[in-house]
């Protein structure tokens, strides 16, 4: 439930495993704002291109425009300070510096909706996310359904074979699984287009941005 009041800073915050909806309620809370004739602005990391390079796309195929964005100190340069709803999607993409800005954006008044994975591939904390958690006024915890058994997923499986804390993608690549049917250190190799394995890695720029967690 929304409690905010305009011109009052607020900081929601949705997170869960992917396949859980956290895009999808992120696009609806912002639709209702532009409805209500708000000034809205939308950023989502520029790591995450896998349906589009200007919007945010759900798993079910909601999209919204948004504004790529490398981290805190990018979506604070690209920001309209008369914009009242800030939207910032794959929060945990955008590094830790995030958190203080977000902080401060609600002490000027702005309303921020931020949506993330709260944990990675092995199950441990994905920061920033807990710290967001940690200041948010309002928080949405989302749950999937396990693609194993069909239980409430709270966990992120990663099907490749790659270490990397950081590895952007979608079906195919990444399950959601249930507490039971998780298995942190499952991994699985990618095919090839000569049917070679290959392992599905980002750039260690791309890694370095992220403090010690992944989804």
């Amino acid at each position: 439930m929304n409690l905010a009041s305009r011109n009052i800073g607020w900081i929601e915050v949705v997170c869960g495993p992917m396949f859980s909806g956290k895009s999808e309620e992120l696009i609806r809370r912002l639709r209702r704002a532009e409805i209500a004739r708000q000034r809205v602005q939308i950023f989502k990391p520029t790591i995450d291109q896998r349906y589009s390079e200007d919007h945010i796309v759900s798993h079910s195929e909601l999209r919204i425009r948004s504004e790529s964005v490398r981290d805190a100190a990018d979506v604070q340069a690209r920001l309209d300070w008369r914009t009242e709803v800030i939207g910032l999607d794959e929060a945990q993409f955008l590094g830790h510096d995030i958190i203080d800005l977000v902080v401060r954006l609600a002490d000027m008044g702005k309303r921020i909706i931020i949506a993330g994975l709260d944990t990675d591939y092995l199950g441990r904390p994905f920061h920033p996310m807990p710290e967001l958690l940690a200041v948010a006024d309002e928080i949405t915890k989302t749950l999937a359904i396990c693609m194993q058994c069909g239980n409430p997923a709270k966990h992120t499986q990663r099907l490749i074979n790659s270490a990397d804390l950081v590895v952007v993608g979608a079906a195919g690549m990444y399950e959601a699984r249930c507490r039971r049917c998780f298995e942190p250190n499952l991994t699985k190799p990618v095919a090839g287009k000569n049917g070679s394995p290959v392992v599905e890695t980002q750039p260690a720029t791309t890694a370095a941005l992220q403090p010690q967690s992944a989804g």
